[in-house]
């Protein structure tokens, strides 16, 4: 899922590129994308873009007296900025907006249709699609710690969570904790004030380095590689691979539509946090270190 850095690339891409332009037309080549139709689409025709902004991980289009359009991409949605009368990505393109000159393509790779997008009349509508997220980099360390300590959570749930953070998804939240070298396990009411500080300093050194990464990657041009899966990410996606800090092999846990990916020296004092579904299986035989996990794999293998 687009988290934070890459919404942005995104919104300064759209407002660099599309600003100021006047709506031609929509268009629904699948018509469930479409969440709500008050106001209507007809609605935004003729009307001149006039900026961006970004709620959480969902993307908002100002179009000033006609209202907003709010675009959440959820796992598999995309951005393309095509020239006026590009063939469409087939089977891809789920919503298309007509400017003068370009067309913006909402796509969406996949069988399951999860992103969405809804037409909302003023800024009253638009809040009710604020999750209500704290912006991390626009806030002070008491501010943060308040926010994500007011329920106890693990930190990769507290992270994630968009009713406590603001942009911050699965592979995001892996890079922070390893920064700040902490378990993803770890409850937020356990953590002492050195952690806390370590934590806060992670989140802006991660969030403002790739930011700033994918602004340079971009330029003047469009997004055209938003992935979670970055080469020069720390641990997310490199399950297996060494860890660029002590060189052990980074561990993955797969849950739902989702992973968490961490650096048990690094992170966790050594230890390897249980896979549910595998503890279950392998039960007294569950390795609990890195050396153990190695004599179990040789065991296999011999």
């Amino acid at each position: 899922m687009p988290e934070l850095p890459d919404i942005v690339a995104y919104l300064e891409a759209i407002d660099r590129r599309l600003r100021g332009h006047v709506l031609q037309g929509t268009r629904w080549p699948s018509p469930f994308v479409l969440r709500t139709v008050t106001p209507a689409p007809q609605a935004f025709v003729g009307r001149a873009l006039r900026g961006t902004r970004r709620l959480g991980k969902r993307l908002v289009l100002d179009f000033g007296e006609a209202g907003f359009v709010v675009v959440h991409l959820m796992l598999a949605g995309r951005l393309r900025l095509l020239p006026a009368g590009a063939a469409l990505p087939p089977r891809l393109a789920q919503a298309v907006f007509d400017f003068e000159d370009a067309s913006l393509v909402l796509t969406e790779a996949g069988t399951k249709r999860r992103a969405a997008v809804h037409l909302v009349a003023d800024e009253a509508g638009l809040a009710a699609h604020d999750p209500g997220g704290l912006e991390v980099q626009e806030t002070d360390a008491a501010g943060f710690r308040a926010a994500l300590s007011s329920t106890d959570h693990t930190l990769k749930r507290a992270l994630t969570d968009p009713r406590r953070t603001s942009g911050i998804g699965n592979a995001y939240s892996d890079e922070i904790l390893h920064a700040a070298r902490l378990s993803p396990l770890r409850r937020t009411r356990q953590l002492s004030d050195a952690e806390w500080d370590r934590l806060y300093a992670a989140v802006g050194e991660i969030l403002t380095r790739f930011t700033a990464r994918i602004r340079a990657e971009v330029g003047d041009g469009f997004p055209e590689k938003v992935t979670a899966f970055r080469p020069d990410m720390a641990v997310h996606g490199r399950a297996g691979q060494p860890c660029p800090t002590c060189g052990a092999p980074v561990q993955r846990i797969v849950y739902a539509d989702g992973e968490m990916n961490y650096c048990a020296p690094c992170q966790t004092e050594g230890r390897l946090l249980a896979d549910r579904a595998l503890s279950r299986l392998l039960k007294d035989d569950w390795p609990k270190t890195l050396e153990a996990l190695e004599t179990l794999r040789a065991t296999r293998r011999a």
